[in-house]
């Protein structure tokens, strides 16, 4: 095998490096070429950790053909040879002249295992946006008949792979993201959320006797900030042991200042008026909606972390860790409200230090003394 370039093939270094991490790739993969024996010194990455079909092609050839003996190694191509053909199994664009490039471009082949280490970095970061841009996927999946199991199971997923991550790279104490999360996205159902909340409101005016076992709604779960503060005049009113109806909410929403934002007195009254239904269901009704928007934004932050290249897979894991926080919060009050609180592991036993024998044998022993 020659390794000069050669002029009817096309030459894959031509393509423009979208990140560094290209060349740290191609780095890599050219020091496993001139020195095969340290891809033994190298962990952490697979064929499936590189960003190109042309690297992770290569690194599997590398990893999988027997290493050459180093004396013959460099008197002759014959293992190249091997490399390109397994390469070509996989990337049929791979060319001789690549091979060449890359052991060119390799500044140092004994700096292999940090190259390796960057590029598990990187993998890492790609990781972690796939799992959240699928999670994202779900959230806005109408097809789904049981939307918040299947979310908080991507969820889970999602937080599996920043588990893995910090078990490679354990993150720093107080090393936050610096990138700024982004807006709160706008719930595309907003009027219905509208009237779910308003029916939510009037049912619980009218049968105050239910409020007390919908505790584990909270005011930021309503979309509207009107709600939000009605549900509190209820709540304290419910905890006050006073008196719930129409004209009593009004004094407390009053009392609040939520009349101070172009709320009428009347359109109060009306809004409390019309009950229908559970406080069970529409509380669930607007849990659920907070549980998915927490869980959109949650996602959409973490997406935003990986986007960006200046964040360490130790920031990301700080980062995603107390993204997925706020969504376990409101998980556990969702459990809650379905009954569906998992059941606690037993607590091992406690160990204790030997003590006597308390055995009848023992004790018929010292009594025979």
């Amino acid at each position: 095998m020659s390794l000069s370039p050669e002029a009817d093939e096309d030459d894959l270094d031509t393509i423009p490096a979208p990140q560094p991490v290209f060349h740290v790739e191609q780095a890599l993969v050219g020091a496993l070429l001139l020195d095969p024996h340290r891809l033994g010194d190298v962990t952490g990455i697979s064929a499936g950790s590189f960003s190109t079909a042309v690297h992770s092609a290569l690194f599997a050839a590398i990893s999988t053909l027997p290493p050459p003996d180093p004396a013959e190694h460099a008197k002759n191509t014959t293992w190249l040879n091997q490399v390109l053909a397994a390469g070509r199994e996989q990337a049929r664009g791979l060319t001789a002249s690549y091979l060449h490039t890359l052991i060119q471009v390799c500044p140092w082949p004994r700096h292999a295992p940090a190259y390796a280490r960057m590029v598990e970095a990187e993998h890492a970061r790609r990781r972690l946006r796939a799992a959240a841009e699928h999670l994202l996927q779900t959230i806005h999946d109408p097809s789904l008949p049981h939307p918040v199991q299947t979310v908080l199971a991507e969820a889970d997923a999602l937080a599996a792979v920043v588990d893995d991550i910090a078990a490679r790279f354990p993150p720093r104490a107080g090393v936050l993201p610096r990138t700024p999360p982004p807006p709160p996205a706008i719930p595309p159902d907003h009027a219905e959320a509208a009237e779910e909340e308003q029916l939510l409101l009037a049912t619980a005016t009218a049968h105050p006797a239910g409020i007390e076992s919908a505790r584990w709604l909270l005011p930021e779960d309503f979309t509207q900030p009107l709600h939000a503060g009605l549900w509190q005049c209820l709540t304290t009113l419910d905890r006050r042991h006073e008196p719930v109806d129409p004209v009593t909410v009004l004094w407390e929403a009053q009392q609040r200042g939520l009349l101070e934002h172009g709320s009428e007195p009347g359109d109060v009254l009306r809004l409390l008026a019309e009950p229908a239904g559970s406080i069970e269901h529409w509380g669930e009704r607007t849990l659920q909606r907070s549980l998915l928007a927490t869980a959109d934004h949650a996602a959409r932050r973490i997406e935003a972390y990986a986007d960006d290249p200046a964040n360490t897979p130790f920031q990301l894991v700080v980062g995603a860790r107390r993204s997925l926080a706020d969504l376990g919060a409101i998980r556990t009050r969702w459990q809650h409200a379905t009954g569906q609180i998992p059941p606690q592991r037993p607590r091992p036993a406690a160990t204790t230090r030997a003590g006597p024998p308390t055995t009848t044998a023992a004790r018929s022993a010292r009594a025979t003394r």
